[in-house]
């Protein structure tokens, strides 16, 4: 019997970010104009153009120029490269899905190991990495505060842009991961302290590295979610830290990278 693949898995790799990407290559194709392709694909033409860059600049060539001059004034159009790179997307998706079919059929396999295993393999600098999922989102005129639920029930704020928000396609119960530089995460041993900063998590130290200028602070604020701090071995010292000492983790909103 065919397991029911879930609906996240039925595209290629990250379904919501890279499936709005190259609809707005194709649309850009098309239309010749970022402001009619941003109308054809439901979003702003300012996170239009955001996505343009973004992808330009991570890619090994260009897939978006714009055309100055003739009959019509100018407009925006992929590059042939760009116009490979969506062509190509449709193969690997196709693929993909067809490998996805297939492992449905595999009885003793569990679908939900990919998602765990794509989360595992993420390579970035940044030290904590903490799975949740949207609690909450407020916009405001610029910002949105988005509220993630750790495993452990602590709660994470991140301020990101709204136009952040519509590339992601962040829903409430959307699975994110909330990504936090070591050298972000401030501690104190005074745990009501008054502080502008928007997360304050409660917790004990499980273990210290101790370095010669910096060392790492590992602390579980509950369930085995773990937060890294980078200190100074100096503030190590003052503030008499050693592994159960119980601390105050203090991390700025604006501090708080999501990623889906």
């Amino acid at each position: 019997m065919n397991k029911e693949l879930p609906s996240s898995m039925m595209s290629f790799d990250k379904p919501v970010l890279l499936e709005k990407r190259i609809k707005l290559l194709e649309a850009i194709l098309d239309c010749g104009s970022i402001t009619s392709a941003a109308k054809r694909v439901g979003i702003s033409y300012k996170a239009a153009w955001e996505a343009v860059d973004l992808m330009n600049n991570l890619s090994s060539k260009a897939l978006v120029v714009r055309i100055t001059g003739g009959s019509g004034g100018g407009g925006t159009t992929l590059t042939p490269f760009g116009e490979e790179m969506v062509k190509n997307y449709y193969i690997l998706k196709r693929e993909y899905e067809r490998f996805l079919k297939t492992l449905s059929n595999i009885s003793d396999f569990e679908l939900e190991s990919i998602k765990n295993l794509q989360r595992i393999a993420m390579q970035i600098s940044a030290r904590n990495q903490l799975m949740g999922k949207v609690g909450e989102i407020k916009k405001a005129k610029v910002n949105a505060e988005v509220s993630i639920v750790l495993k452990s029930g602590v709660i994470l704020v991140s301020t990101i842009t709204n136009s952040a928000v519509e590339e992601l396609g962040l829903e409430v119960g959307n699975e994110v991961v909330g990504i936090i530089k070591a050298s972000s995460v401030l501690l104190t041993t005074t745990l009501d302290i008054a502080t502008s900063a928007r997360n304050k998590l409660v917790g004990v130290i499980t273990d210290i590295k101790i370095g010669e200028i910096n060392s790492q602070v590992s602390i579980d604020v509950g369930n085995n979610d773990v937060v890294v701090s980078t200190i100074t071995t100096e503030s190590i010292q003052k503030l008499s830290l050693h592994v159960g000492t119980k601390v105050c983790a203090m991390i700025k909103s604006s501090s708080i990278i999501i990623g889906k």
